[in-house]
């Protein structure tokens, strides 16, 4: 997947995105009515980052590299040099490769499309390609096509098929972005050269031999000039007319948005996009990568895509010989139990009126009408509030084994309450189902919830005196977290919040903030005032700041500012709110 070439792979990130993912506004194309529909109704694909970096597994010569194992070859890596790289395919022979098993634990898992690294930027073709003899058929023993026969499993499944191709590095072909500078002749070797002797006839290629495509998956267009793109992308669409081609094709191009790498946006998005995450931490088999997300955490971040208005795209990679790894399937099919039960809920959901999370879950919809309240922490006292809802209900149930339970409703002001079952009906997640008499109307203000924390992201903050933005950085390398932070304090600097108090009472109040040695903050709230020296960490911490009594219910004003600390580096991304209980 995207990475940055930056020399610290731990610092923020200096790339601009778009370099790395493409423009966030796409360059919109006329297109078939029913180009989109697999991507805004199926709204959940696989991903499969496989290739000859799967046969390392995160190891060279003994030594593990931490990190995403796709960028092993890269020199802020192992550094492996091209022919030393191109050797290891001689041993790569995945002959437990089984396309009706990845197809089939694509269906168990409740995804509608596949979409697999064709070339990635090693520069390894994983299908027979007459362009170049570096290639999965041509250099490996294992001598077959599994392009060819996933294409093929897929279509019979009825699922969707795509390819993605790294069409700007590629560090194992001359001229291509990160690869040899000069030919094996010793003349200079041009980007123009591998963009017209590779890249292009690699790309004619897999759109030309593999059948019908939904997907043509590009990334990392870096410093491509825009001829080549729209060249590419005319070539996607005079073959493939009704395929879709992501933004990340460069320039805003494109028929949909690719958001960041491990990112589900904390806001609706008012475009057809998608998230890309994985399943654990490296996008391709890596052997020590254990941390794979479980079925609650996958349904989360699938309802939160869907919430936002997006579709959700999950990788797995597969190891030397083909396998998905065990734990990650048996999650994806644990996850797919789930949404078996519940298919209206993602399929053809529209987002959430509300334009974000809620405390207890998140918020899908079918037509204009119908709510799906998507309930992950289930309240102890059984009392779901619901804030700002304005429209006139008609019906509400919760569903138990495909029966809707009827459930008390007691609106109160801007709060309506739902009376549910003492114990959840379903886990992760429970499904209340709001009827409404009337298209959904709500007021969007965040809340302030008698029974669960509430938390406040900076990014719905009113901000003065300091700067608001996105940032993106790495932990381990290629392992992508972003935020957005408040930082470069100014002295009257503050972060602000209108909030909905349904139940007067006290509350804890503490702010997660990164920064360097101790911060003093001060928190105004209900004509109270907390101030607190804490420590200050290079990571993201949540930190107590005291306990505010609201002594009325209805909207209040938050303020937080920095009133003693590094004004550069101490930066806020969120303030959490719980209730004394």
């Amino acid at each position: 997947m995207a990475s940055t070439v930056n020399p610290n792979p731990i610092a923020n990130n200096d790339q601009p995105m778009d370099q790395m993912w493409g423009e966030s506004s796409i360059r919109r194309q006329a297109m078939p009515a029913d180009r989109a529909s697999l991507l805004r109704d199926g709204n959940y694909g696989m991903f499969i980052h496989w290739g000859l970096y799967s046969q390392l597994g995160g190891v060279w010569k003994g030594k593990t590299f931490y990190g995403i194992g796709e960028w092993i070859m890269h020199s802020l890596m192992a550094g492996i040099p091209v022919d030393a790289y191109k050797a290891i395919a001689k041993e790569f022979n995945p002959v437990e490769f089984d396309a009706s098993a990845i197809v089939g634990l694509a269906k168990a898992a409740g995804m509608k499309y596949i979409v697999i690294t064709s070339k990635h930027h090693e520069g390894f073709a994983m299908y027979d390609s007459a362009a170049d003899d570096f290639n999965i058929v041509k250099a490996t023993p294992f001598a077959r096509d599994p392009m060819k026969e996933l294409a093929d499993e897929c279509r019979d499944a009825g699922l969707g098929f795509g390819f993605y191709y790294s069409h700007f590095q590629d560090w194992t072909a001359p001229g291509g972005h990160g690869g040899p500078t000069v030919n094996d002749d010793g003349s200079p070797a041009t980007f123009d050269q591998y963009f017209y002797r590779k890249c292009l006839p690699q790309v004619r290629e897999i759109v030309s031999h593999y059948g019908p495509l939904s997907f043509v998956w590009f990334d990392t267009p870096g410093s491509m000039e825009k001829r080549y793109i729209q060249e590419l992308y005319d070539l996607v669409h005079t073959n493939q007319p009704a395929a879709m081609v992501n933004s990340r094709i460069g320039h805003g191009w494109g028929d949909y948005s690719s958001e960041g790498d491990m990112e589900i946006p904390p806001r609706n998005i008012d475009t057809l996009w998608e998230a890309c995450d994985t399943t654990n931490d490296s996008w391709s088999y890596a052997w020590y990568d254990q941390n794979f997300k479980s079925s609650a955490i996958i349904l989360r971040r699938l309802i939160g895509a869907v919430g936002r208005g997006g579709a959700y795209l999950l990788n797995v990679g597969p190891d030397s010989l083909g396998r998905v790894p065990a734990t990650a399937a048996y999650f994806l099919r644990e996850a797919g139990k789930w949404i078996a039960r519940y298919p209206d809920v993602v399929y053809a959901a529209g987002p959430s009126p509300w334009g974000h999370a809620l405390a207890w879950g998140d918020v899908t919809m079918h037509g204009d009408d119908t709510l799906f309240l998507c309930v992950f922490d289930y309240p102890a006292d059984g009392k779901l509030w619901l804030p700002g809802l304005q429209s006139e209900i008609a019906s509400a149930g919760v569903l138990d084994n495909d029966n809707l339970i009827p459930v008390p409703i007691d609106r109160r002001g801007a709060w309506t309450s739902f009376t549910l079952p003492a114990a959840a009906p379903d886990i992760p997640a429970s499904i209340v189902v709001v009827k409404l008499k009337s298209v959904a109307q709500v007021d969007p203000t965040f809340g302030v919830y008698p029974n669960i924390k509430s938390e406040l992201l900076v990014e719905f903050a009113q901000v003065a005196d300091a700067d608001k933005a996105r940032i993106s950085w790495m932990e381990k390398f290629g392992e992508w977290k972003f935020a957005t932070q408040v930082a470069n304090w100014g002295h009257t600097g503050t972060a602000r919040w209108i909030v909905d108090v349904h139940q007067p009472g006290y509350y804890h109040v503490s702010l997660r903030y990164k920064g360097v040695a101790t911060a003093v903050w001060r928190v105004q709230a209900a004509d109270q005032l907390l101030e607190n020296r804490q420590p200050a960490t290079a990571q993201y911490q949540l930190y107590p700041m005291g306990m505010i009594q609201f002594k009325t219910s209805g909207r209040h004003e938050i303020v937080v500012s920095l009133l003693d600390a590094d004004r550069v580096q101490t930066s806020l991304q969120a303030m959490e709110i719980s209730p004394v209980i």
